[in-house]
């Protein structure tokens, strides 16, 4: 089991379990990225005459065994070939016989791994641009049932005006497709095809990185091979702080949902099934669901805060310390998904409870439409303002379904104007449906299958 880089002496055992550290239990994940990109290489190889088209069948083969095995978990990479990618060139050599020695001309672990990781990384964030609109059309659906439930508005937690569930719930729904439009914009800046690089300053063959760019549906090559080299950590930072401006969104969320369902406010109930109980009381139901997803926004910025720390001092061409930013890489790509189902789930089956909500309303919720109703007779805003503030025990209890039904103008709780989240949910998923295509339609193309790059074995 050699190492791509073994020579004739063998590395210290201490010194080959430090770097080595998880990236051949990560890689697991990134086994069917490599298996492509290795294929879209070897294509390129092929085209040089470096491989004879008999040898080229040979590697095209065995990586599709690669693949399978990977799927049937019987494709293991030993701590002592390091990482993914010389697991499969062990493989390939045992498969496609000498043909295999040659899959890595023109090419270094250093462009290979980072091919593999956008490859990855694509599909991820794909998927969770998807989860996210899911979330969107949850929230928006529960806004449109609720749009008419009163809901007291608040500020510094008080009592504040007069609001609505639809209108707190849309307002979920409109901060999540922002930060879905802007991981879609991140998606196009990751999107450049690193292969060809090698170990920052190309190889002296005249490889055609438009060829392999293509063969492997991204949208470009990445052109400066330097800059390919040095960026990353620093793409995989655009695209974890996409994703962890969406956690900051959800955890807010989470935040209210605790809140609001606590006895003492009674908003909303949440179902038992999604809360776990104490070991010791037998009453509690517990919203952990939630608190672990307010946790885990946490760690979606300690993992962003990591590679941003990994990369900011390095010099240019690669470093070692570019290992380090995989792990969080792949942890916030997790992590974003498993927030946005987690919320998408609660929000399907959450219940307002009206007598709470409407309950919670008092008379000094209203002082600010009383005072609005003063201007309107000719009083200033601010004598108006004083007016009310001075005899606030005077005001009455009102009814908050009118009080919402006064409120027009755009985006307030009496014209939600859910159409806009409509659009921008259809606009959003038909560009993540693009992209998915087209990534798919260039893995099966490449292997003559469909490819899941994100199966896991």
């Amino acid at each position: 089991m050699a190492k791509l880089w073994e020579k004739n002496y063998r590395l210290d055992g201490l010194i080959e379990s430090f770097t080595v550290g998880r990236d051949y239990l990560l890689d697991q994940a990134l086994v069917p990225a490599d298996c492509c990109a290795s294929l879209a290489h070897g294509t390129g190889l092929l085209k040089l005459g470096i491989l004879a088209p008999r040898e080229f069948e040979a590697l095209k083969q065995g990586l599709l065994t690669i693949l399978a095995e990977h799927s049937q978990g019987r494709f293991v990479i030993r701590r002592e070939e390091e990482d993914c990618h010389t697991a499969i060139e062990n493989r390939l050599c045992q498969l496609a016989g000498e043909a295999g020695k040659k899959i890595h001309t023109g090419r270094s672990r250093n462009d290979q791994v980072l091919t593999a990781l956008r490859l990855f990384g694509r599909a991820s964030v794909i998927r969770i641009r998807q989860w996210g609109e899911a979330l969107a059309l949850t929230l928006i659906a529960f806004a449109e049932t609720h749009r008419d439930l009163p809901m007291p508005g608040r500020t510094h937690l008080q009592i504040a005006m007069p609001s609505s569930v639809g209108l707190w719930a849309a307002a979920w729904a409109e901060d999540i497709l922002d930060g879905l439009r802007h991981l879609a914009q991140v998606y196009d800046v990751f999107n450049q095809c690193p292969l060809g690089a090698a170990a920052s300053y190309g190889v002296r063959l005249p490889l055609d990185r438009e060829l392999t760019a293509g063969l492997l549906g991204f949208a470009r090559p990445q052109n400066n091979v330097l800059y390919a080299i040095n960026s990353r950590g620093r793409l995989e930072a655009l695209v974890v702080s996409a994703l962890d401006h969406i956690g900051l969104t959800l955890s807010c969320a989470a935040q209210d949902l605790i809140l609001f369902s606590l006895p003492e406010f009674g908003y909303f109930e949440l179902p038992r099934e999604l809360c776990s109980g104490s070991s010791i009381m037998p009453q509690k139901k517990n919203p952990d669901g939630l608190e672990l997803l307010r946790a885990k926004s946490s760690t979606l910025s300690a993992c962003l805060s990591q590679i941003r720390s990994l990369s900011r001092a390095l010099p240019s061409g690669y470093n070692r310390d570019f290992q380090e930013t995989k792990e969080p890489f792949l942890k916030a790509l997790d992590l974003a998904g498993q927030c946005l189902r987690v919320m998408d789930l609660t929000f399907a089956r959450l219940k307002p409870c009206r007598k709470a909500l409407e309950g919670a309303f008092t008379p000094e919720i209203f002082a600010t439409d009383a005072a609005l109703e003063k201007v309107l007779e000719g009083t200033s805003f601010r004598e108006a303002y004083r007016e009310v503030g001075l005899a606030l025990e005077t005001l009455t209890l009102r009814d908050p379904a009118e009080a919402l039904k006064s409120r027009t103008a755009l985006g307030t709780p009496g014209n939600l104007n859910l159409d806009y989240a409509r659009g921008t949910v259809r606009e959003l998923a038909a560009a993540s449906a693009k992209d998915g295509e087209a990534l798919n339609r260039a893995m099966e193309a490449l292997t003559g299958r469909p490819v899941d790059l994100l199966a896991a074995p």
